[in-house]
């Protein structure tokens, strides 16, 4: 098993908190990572027809069966969300810290419901797939930024060597297509899957949901509805203007990015390595590469997510912007595996307009090599949470 940054912080707030909701997309190694912080609590799958119908009928007998353990995981909560009640009165009646931890795959119902019942009672964490930094401690990191881009980061590629192609297409019609149609009763899922095909040919782009509906051929309403669902699902993440304009008109359109690549580039027909050298997205896959490890290194910190890009109306821009309480550290992207003196560009024109020094920027590159530079720091992706 390829150790999670996540399990310190879970084991900690096991210690703080009667319930601990760890939230994430399917495959994502949350039931391995429970089981190994807990290895002396019972575990149940809500999966199982069996024991989610027993939950549903009779949640407080379906409880009563762990009350005299250490704690329980109750696997994919969403599946019995109204189990969520019962567990409110029980750690109301027992006030015993670390007694529930619960997984959910689904964003917004499981947020919604644990939310709305657990308030002041449960401590809610994202479990997002591999970091880079995960992969470079265990000794699993590719060799190459377009290795990793082909492979993604979902733990079973490591820990199966999984084929990423067959996995891409496993993923998306066993999970995918099922979780969708829990969320919502979508009659053609071949247009769903056109739809999300529409949505990787525009990765690392401005989100027109108008072009979008368009192309696709869908309502307005149908088009946000849909997006929706893939971030319910952790298929994708819209990334936020900033919203300093140092005196310059912005543009307020969120850019489209994927948590993993490896879903992306199946959803672009990218069947092989040497297919990401050749593609004309290869620019956008990498940044959201490097930006999903942004947030997944927040994730993993307990804090939320603290990356934006820059771009005012005349096309200046900045990849991302990391910003830290009163701090904000501009970050180029690029692909290229060789520094270009032109990468620090966008940096020291946005340094500028912030009145800082250009020496705060940094330009994560696909190459291997870290170089400090007057302009601004190169750093390698495969140290990007140095960034």
């Amino acid at each position: 098993m390829i150790e999670r940054r996540l399990q310190k912080k879970l084991l900690e707030l096991i210690g703080q908190f009667p319930v601990v909701a760890l939230l994430g997309p399917r495959q994502s190694g949350k039931t391995t990572l429970a089981q190994a912080a807990c290895p002396d609590y019972e575990y149940v799958n809500l999966e199982i027809f069996e024991e989610r119908e027993f939950a549903e009928r009779d949640g407080r007998g379906f409880l009563q069966r762990y009350a005299g353990g250490k704690g329980v995981i109750i696997d994919e909560i969403q599946k019995a969300p109204s189990l969520l009640s019962y567990i409110q009165v029980e750690v109301d009646r027992s006030q015993k810290t670390g007694r529930f931890l619960i997984t959910g795959s689904q964003n917004i119902l499981v947020n919604q419901h644990v939310s709305q019942t657990l308030a002041g009672r449960v401590a809610l964490l994202t479990l997002l797939p591999l970091e880079i930094q995960e992969l470079s401690i265990a000794g699993q990191l590719p060799d190459t930024a377009m290795e990793a881009i082909f492979k993604g980061f979902y733990p079973r590629i490591y820990r199966d060597r999984a084929d990423p192609v067959v996995w891409a297409e496993s993923y998306i019609r066993t999970y995918v297509e099922r979780d969708v149609r829990d969320i919502k009763n979508i009659e053609s899922l071949s247009e769903f899957q056109k739809f999300m095909r529409l949505c990787a040919g525009r990765i690392g782009q401005l989100l027109n949901i108008s072009s979008l509906a368009n192309e696709a051929g869908l309502s307005l309403v149908t088009v946000k509805s849909w997006l929706s669902i893939l971030e319910a699902c952790y298929i994708i993440f819209r990334l936020q203007p900033h919203h300093a304009n140092f005196n310059k008109r912005l543009v307020k359109m969120p850019k489209l990015y994927f948590y993993d690549t490896a879903l992306a580039c199946h959803l672009l027909k990218i069947h092989n390595v040497e297919g990401v050298y050749d593609h004309y997205l290869r620019g956008g896959l990498f940044e959201s590469m490097i930006l999903s490890d942004f947030i997944k290194q927040r994730h993993n910190r307990c804090l939320p997510p603290n990356a934006y890009f820059w771009r005012d109306k005349s096309g200046h821009e900045v990849d991302c912007i990391l910003e830290d309480a009163n701090q904000l550290r501009p970050v180029e992207i690029k692909s290229s595996a060789t520094i270009s003196p032109d990468f620090f560009e966008s940096l020291e024109k946005w340094a500028r307009l912030a009145g800082v020094s250009p020496a705060t920027g940094t330009v994560v590159y696909g190459g291997d090599i870290d170089q400090k530079r007057a302009q601004g720091h190169a750093l390698s992706w495969k140290r990007a949470w140095e960034a």
